[in-house]
């Protein structure tokens, strides 16, 4: 009777193995497109539904995203209150790295490794991922963190009580305590904007048109054509978090 068992323990195992690789090697086959987007587990909303795309390729670290961000929704000029932000990574050739964002990338950036140490530096713009499943969402134990029909997540100010707990829960450091308001804040996607069919503020202004947002259930919108031509990946994507921002020429460096 113990061998009978262990046989067909046996043959089940190989045979829920190779289920499992044919699930990869499909999984492997599928479009470029359909692997990234939908990990976002793609919404049927009846109107837009959201993301993001930033091509690190064209950023030039000017900081205007940033600075723009800061004018347009009344942010707080201290150097660590920011909504959108750019970073500045330097990779060594001695295979170190080296990141920075002086006040948000607001003044720009000046170059301190000498050239010849230098393997190859780049900007990576930072904002709110609008994740499908957020985990900011999750924790909010008063329901002041949410998402919209159109995929944006929002703090309503009347409900926060302050406890942070979003703050501590967010894996892309979005979000900051506003220290007058006395509330959580981050980056709305300038709702305000596109619910009357303006582009995010920070979008308009960039000067290389390096981001752009747009709806994810249209197949012929920009994003979603930008995401279908280009390999295109998220931040941490191990933690399924249903990233919808779309970065273009994001190195492995980038956390």
């Amino acid at each position: 009777m113990t061998e009978r068992k262990t046989s067909l323990s046996r043959r089940n195992f190989f045979k829920n193995a190779g289920i499992a690789a044919g699930t990869l090697v499909a999984a492997s086959t599928l479009p470029a497109f359909d692997t990234v987007l939908y990990a976002a587990v793609k919404r049927n909303t009846k109107g837009p539904w959201y993301g993001i795309a930033i091509d690190i390729e064209k950023c030039i670290g000017c900081g205007t995203c940033a600075k723009t961000c800061k004018i347009e929704n009344d942010v707080p000029q201290e150097p660590f209150f920011f909504r959108s932000w750019v970073e500045q990574y330097t990779i060594k050739k001695d295979g170190s790295i080296k990141v920075v964002s002086p006040n948000g990338g607001i003044d720009g950036f000046t170059q301190t490794i000498p050239d010849e140490e230098i393997e190859k530096t780049f900007f990576v713009p930072k904002m709110c991922n609008h994740c499908a499943k957020s985990p900011c969402v999750q924790v909010c134990p008063v329901g002041a963190t949410f998402e919209t029909e159109e995929g944006v997540v929002l703090v309503d100010e009347k409900y926060c009580i302050g406890c942070k707990y979003c703050i501590q829960a967010c894996p892309y450091g979005c979000r900051y305590f506003h220290p007058d308001k006395h509330v959580v804040d981050k980056c709305t996607l300038c709702f305000h904007r596109i619910k009357k069919g303006m582009n995010p503020a920070c979008m308009d202004n960039c000067p290389t048109k390096a981001r752009m947002s747009g709806d994810l259930n249209d197949p012929e919108s920009a994003i979603s054509k930008f995401i279908r031509t280009r390999n295109v990946y998220v931040l941490k994507p191990h933690l399924n978090t249903g990233s919808k921002l779309y970065y273009n020429a994001l190195n492995q460096e980038v956390r």
